[in-house]
């Protein structure tokens, strides 16, 4: 679908970029052409992240910037950095954030705290800069919010990233539609289990967990970053341009769980099940 100038001449900002979901868009958006920078707050990580990023295409250019989102100050001076040592920036994907597991009623503030200040506040503050940036050039843009598939229907022990991820939604289409007049196009992605180091080893630490993860997601698998990458580069570049305000769900079909006889599917094989159907019909 994608040529190594899909995404020629666009310099894209990905937070969160030095490992994970992050880095794998990074490399995809690079495969497609475009120039990449990243942050985090781990040097370490993102210089060897950068590495990665430029063994994909030998022309590409490729910069970093350790800062930390949740701080507007840091977020208003790498982008016064980009200004000056790039020039140009022409999209911003928000991957940054965090969670963990925790029944509700043993959260501390601090913890509720942290998770809304990365992923809510630090989306806020990488999305009004670079706004205003657009805004004061007169030019064109796509920001991309990675979300999550319970930001619309919540998820137990996991309040304050259900919280935050639904605030940045409703963010998403709150300003899609006030910047669409600045021709900023303003979208989401929310995945579903996509298993990463960082998070797996936070959400999922036992192959139990996972093995379920799989068993009640209707394609009996995980998702692959790849899969991922593919979906940011089409609504970042030009093959998307009337798609503004949209999440769209990558998750193999797992958040239509929520259908109310959906579940009988983990109760016994399809076969069975038809021949339990074809028991429950009446006779003529």
């Amino acid at each position: 679908m994608f040529t190594a100038d899909t995404m020629n001449g666009k310099t894209i900002l990905i937070t969160g970029g030095g490992s994970g979901l992050g880095l794998a868009m990074a490399k995809g958006l690079c495969r497609a052409g475009a120039d990449i920078v990243i942050c985090g707050r781990t040097l370490e990580k993102l210089e060897k992240a950068s590495i990665e990023i430029g063994e994909q295409r030998k022309d590409a250019l490729v910069k970093f910037y350790s800062v930390d989102v949740r701080d507007h100050e840091q977020v208003d001076q790498m982008f016064n950095s980009i200004k000056n040592e790039i020039g140009s920036l022409d999209g911003l994907i928000n991957n940054a954030g965090g969670n963990f597991l925790s029944a509700s009623e043993d959260l501390s503030p601090g913890g509720f705290k942290a998770i809304v200040d990365i992923v809510l506040h630090g989306t806020f503050n990488c999305t009004h800069a670079f706004g205003n940036y657009l805004i004061e050039k007169k030019q064109a843009g796509s920001i991309l919010n990675i979300v999550t598939t319970y930001a619309e229907h919540g998820s137990a022990f996991v309040l304050p990233s259900a919280c935050a991820k639904a605030g940045v939604l409703a963010m998403t289409k709150s300003l899609a539609y006030e910047w669409a007049e600045y021709s900023i196009r303003v979208n989401a992605i929310a995945p579903g289990p996509f298993p990463t180091k960082g998070a797996w080893a936070r959400l999922v630490p036992d192959s139990m967990l996972e093995k379920m993860m799989i068993k009640q997601n209707p394609s009996k698998r995980l998702g692959d970053h790849q899969e991922l990458a593919n979906l940011a580069v089409f609504l970042m570049s030009d093959l998307a341009p009337y798609i503004t305000g949209e999440s769209v769900v990558i998750d193999g079909g797992e958040s239509l769980k929520a259908g109310q006889f959906n579940f009988v599917t983990d109760m016994m094989s399809r076969k069975k099940l038809k021949m339990a159907f074809k028991a429950m019909k009446p006779k003529k």
